[in-house]
């Protein structure tokens, strides 16, 4: 009982994993085209026929020179994608703008806190 619930468990962990595998825009058929958000039967159809005509997409906002495909679509599945096996850059993280002073109280408080040993 225990083995079948183990294989259970692996066998959806695959699929699971493979579901999350970005699509290569130069190697992808229609059908893993068609599996990205946003993009159906026409633009999939479109960025083969860019691919066949241009060449491979050296990155993945390439894609955004297929016509009908904008910044809007692009953003949708940036992190679906990739090229060559490079999956597009995550975003930077915030930076932030000031660094926040502790106040005379804080100072205050912490002075008069027992010294630990």
């Amino acid at each position: 009982m225990l083995k079948k619930l183990f294989i259970s468990l692996l066998a959806s962990f695959a699929l699971m994993t493979a579901a999350f595998a970005a699509v290569d825009l130069n190697t992808a058929n229609q059908a893993q085209l068609e599996s990205l958000t946003g993009i159906g039967p026409a633009k999939a159809k479109d960025i083969i026929d860019y691919r066949t005509k241009n060449g491979p997409f050296k990155s993945t906002e390439d894609i955004m020179k297929v016509p009908g495909i904008k910044e809007g679509t692009y953003a949708k599945i940036k992190g679906e994608i990739s090229v060559g096996g490079k999956a597009a850059a995550p975003a930077a993280p915030a930076k932030a703008d000031k660094v926040v002073k502790a106040s005379a109280a804080d100072k205050a408080a912490k002075a008069s806190a027992p010294a630990k040993k």
